[in-house]
């Protein structure tokens, strides 16, 4: 199972989300928040301000982002796609967006988030980390590998 770090970029005052729309890769297609596999020696926090550098160009430090959920995903039948995720916000940061090789960041209202246009276990998830509960889930994807077939916390 590969560690992970995701962030997702919250404009409190302006109501608004920055997601990124993935261009390649696993989950292609769909939006999400900015983040990757952790490298050698890196911490989650290190790990989350560098993949949100590159995926979108924000700058952001270490001390700014928020502990927001702890998710496992199980893909039973695609072994090689199961993730050990550690989720953060982050609502300041330095720099405007910008669309890279893997991603194209776009803005959206808080209140219509593009919840079925992102992986199907968001919607069980990311509108209550939105309200200040740090889930802490493992989510068992369907053998097709787009639907959650089983939600399980985690201890």
């Amino acid at each position: 199972m590969t560690l992970c770090a995701e962030v997702f970029v919250l404009d409190r005052p302006n109501g608004r989300m920055l997601l990124g729309r993935k261009k390649l890769g696993l989950g292609a297609g769909n939006y999400q928040g900015f983040g990757g596999k952790l490298e050698p020696g890196e911490t989650l926090a290190q790990c989350a301000v560098r993949e949100l550098w590159e995926e979108s160009g924000l700058k952001a430090k270490e001390d700014n982002l928020w502990y927001m959920a702890h998710l496992i995903f199980l893909f039973p039948n695609k072994p090689q796609w199961s993730q050990d995720v550690h989720v953060f916000r982050l609502e300041h940061w330095e720099g405007e967006p910008q669309e890279t090789e893997e991603m194209k960041p776009e803005w959206f209202d808080l209140k219509t988030l593009p919840l079925t246009q992102m992986w199907d276990d968001v919607q069980y998830w990311l509108p209550q980390a939105l309200e200040g509960a740090r889930p802490k889930l493992r989510f068992i994807y369907a053998a097709d590998g787009r639907k959650v077939e089983r939600i399980e916390g985690l201890e």
